[in-house]
């Protein structure tokens, strides 16, 4: 006896309770899936990069590169997955970028960032006396997605930062907020200028000096002793807790005393030079950068951060004002609705052809697979830790055409056989046997037609992955949809053919109008399995197919030239793998010479800001003196501290303005900052690359290294 292949079709005719079941169930079980699903902007995507740095204060760049730079690059070679390390040396600094290569699978980074701690820190003992670090930052990818910048009128950057840390503070305890750092912070210093003709004058050594004020306010334990109930700590007093201590400091020298304040001048102010500058709207500010912890909601967050600065706004004295640099909770919103409206559109033209092609019942049956196959893939992509965000968000709206195709077989085969005089379990059984195998290898070859993309070991193919992984999902839940699901539905909506006749679709009726045509009676029964070809739709179309088979040749030679077109057309069209978003910023990097000053770097931030000030199509702009802004976009490549790099991110008023106002700035400083080295882009789709096309010239000869590089 041969076995017979299981049929599901069948199987779920004979059980419909148990159907009914599993089809409410995961209806509910996906609605609940999608309102759960983590909300981002950009799929997350491993970023293999460290950066390393070192300090070692008073070393040329010179002696930086080698008594560390060199040192370390060595030692960093032994990494795994390293594909090759950049590095900037200069005065007092070291700073590494280590790259691993892109096939690095992400399940191996946090071993080869922890062989890179391991192995530095073997050779720490090894670097020049008086080093610091190094210092690691594996956190390189962090996306800050809300920044907001306080500007103070009336008030010191010591004030302004007082009330920054208590909204930092606050801001921690926010729904699904990881981390909060603080942009544009100016460290206080106590200040001691001293002439050394004063110091020659009263014969006092500096060294005598500094020795004098370090005894004074070194924290030296004293002890403590007990008594009968308590422990009592003994605190050695003496330590400054004011400027004005330290004016009133007594220096011994030449057997006399005298008051520092009278030798010196005193006073308290901020580092010099500065690390990193805010200006916001061309006016200093200091910032706070929220970044989501993982498997956050976007949504949730921006919630809770706007109820808390709504709060803690109302606490800031006047003079002091908050500003939103960035607000990525209300892009992805802005993302997931337009999805809805395009899903909506998607389904509304998906189900006016099949109304108008199959009928109303035939078509409510099609309708009714789309939310149960979108339904089911929610869940799986739940499941699946898959987020709503841009790349699956695309993947859904390219399924959705696809996957109402097995649904429109099966209930088209079933309505067919219904109509020859079958009953409705034996006309649901047959769909199944004729259709169901090759309505799966027609599924499976459209999921490998995305394969690539799963496939692909770099970091585009893991920011891509989403695609292949939810349209996959979405193709096969549709064809289980219409093997399980469409038989049960098309069970109970499709009519009664023996007794109402065929069921013309409405486009159909409206040909036979316009053509003037009644079509002939249908005769039902088991005797009429020819009839439902009869009919006019069926008559035309098989003479297309018989005039193809006739003149074959003819038929491959156009197949064969519209080929071919088609592949010279290619060539023509616009080739990037990742366009521009469609946000409104522009990011502008100004350089200026390497080893510029922070303050000529600052002069030429003015000079920009004094243009950008007057440009009406410009709603914003923040500006980072000294380094680049925050990650507040995945994609965004993110700039080192550097004291002659200034970097803008400017807002323009909308999306349609955006190209127009970048052409403008970029003629611009090529017209006006002949210093500067510019460069002014939208924000990109895709891994972070600083520039399409990059060179690097290397040799042991600076001097024919910077002539070469001139010439490149």
């Amino acid at each position: 006896m041969i076995p017979t292949r299981p049929n599901l079709s069948k199987w779920a005719l004979e059980h419909q309770v148990l159907v009914l079941y599993f089809m409410l169930a995961l209806a509910l079980a996906g609605a609940l899936s999608y309102l759960r699903l983590g909300q981002a902007e950009d799929p997350a995507f491993t970023f293999k990069i460290m950066v390393v740095r070192t300090f070692w204060p008073g070393a040329t760049a010179r002696e930086v590169e080698q008594g560390v730079t060199e040192r370390l690059e060595k030692k960093l070679m032994e990494t795994p997955w390293l594909d090759y390390t950049r590095s900037f040396s200069r005065p007092g600094e070291s700073l590494i970028f280590v790259m691993l290569k892109d096939e690095t699978p992400p399940r191996e980074v946090p071993d080869a960032w922890y062989q890179v701690r391991k192995k530095l820190g073997d050779i720490r003992p090894t670097l020049p006396a008086g080093t610091r670090g190094p210092f690691f930052n594996d956190e390189f990818g962090d996306t800050f997605g809300n920044i907001y910048a306080f500007t103070a009128d009336g008030y010191g950057f010591g004030e302004l930062r007082d009330h920054v840390e208590d909204i930092r503070r606050e801001l921690l305890k926010a729904r699904d907020v990881g981390k909060v750092d603080v942009l544009g912070e100016q460290q206080e210093r106590v200040w001691i200028e001293i002439s050394h003709r004063k110091l020659a004058t009263l014969g006092i050594e500096p060294a005598a000096l500094f020795a004098t004020l370090q005894a004074r306010n070194e924290m030296t334990p004293a002890g403590s002793f007990e008594t009968t109930d308590d422990r009592v700590h003994v605190r050695a007093s003496g330590a400054f807790r004011s400027v004005a201590d330290i004016r009133d400091t007594a220096i011994q020298a030449g057997g006399r005393q005298f008051r520092l304040g009278d030798i010196a001048r005193v006073w308290r102010g901020y580092a010099d030079p500065p690390e990193l500058l805010m200006h916001f709207n061309g006016q200093p500010a200091m910032g706070l950068a929220v970044s989501m912890r993982k498997g956050g909601d976007i949504i949730a967050m921006g919630r809770s951060l706007d109820a808390v600065m709504e709060r803690m706004k109302a606490q800031l004295p006047v003079g002091i004002d908050v500003h939103q640099v960035s607000d990525q909770p209300r892009v992805v919103s802005r993302s997931i609705n337009e999805f809805m409206q395009t899903l909506a559109e998607a389904v509304i033209i998906v189900l006016a052809v099949s109304f108008l092609s199959l009928g109303w019942r035939t078509g409510i049956v099609v309708a009714l697979s789309i939310p149960l196959v979108l339904a089911v893939t929610f869940l799986c992509m739940r499941l699946a830790d898959i987020d709503l965000q841009r790349v699956s968000l695309g993947a859904l709206i390219i399924a959705l055409g696809l996957l109402v195709d097995d649904a429109i077989i099966a209930v088209e085969m079933m309505a067919i056989k219904m109509e020859q005089g079958w009953d409705r379990l034996r006309a649901g059984a047959y769909a199944y046997t004729s259709t169901a195998p090759s309505m799966l290898t027609g599924t499976l070859i459209t999921a490998a037609g995305f394969l690539p993309v799963g496939l692909a070991k770099s970091d585009a193919g893991e920011y891509t992955f989403s695609i292949f992984a939810v349209v996959c999902i979405a193709l096969l839940v549709s064809w289980v949809v219409a093997v399980l699901f469409i038989p049960y539905m098309g069970y109970h909506l499709l009519p009664d053919y023996s007794r109402h006749g065929h069921e013309e679709g409405l486009g159909a009726r409206l040909l036979r109008v316009v053509l003037r045509r009644r079509a002939a009676p249908l005769a039902a029964g088991p005797g009429h399995d020819t009839d439902v070809y009869q009919r006019p739709f069926y008559r035309g179309f098989r003479r297309v197919v018989t005039w193809c088979v006739t003149w074959r040749k003819t038929v491959i030679a156009i197949t064969v030239g519209l080929f071919v077109l088609a592949v010279a057309g290619f060539g023509l069209i616009q080739q990037q793998f990742f366009p521009s978003a469609n946000r409104p910023e522009l990011v502008a990097d100004l350089w200026l010479q390497e080893g510029a000053s922070l303050d000529a770097t600052a002069g030429e931030a003015k000079r920009f800001e004094a243009i950008l000030a007057r440009d009406p199509d410009i709603e914003k702009y923040v500006t980072y003196i000294g380094g680049g802004s925050p990650r507040f976009y995945l994609p965004l490549d993110q700039q080192p501290f550097a004291s002659n790099l200034v970097e803008f991110v400017i807002t323009a008023r909308d999306s349609k303005v955006r190209d127009a106002l970048q052409a403008r700035l970029i003629a611009t400083l090529e017209q006006d900052f002949s210093r500067v080295r510019h460069r002014v882009i939208p924000l990109q789709n895709g891994p972070p690359v600083a520039y399409p096309v990059a060179f690097r010239v290397m040799g042991p000869d600076f001097a024919e290294l910077r002539r070469l590089s001139q010439e490149v």
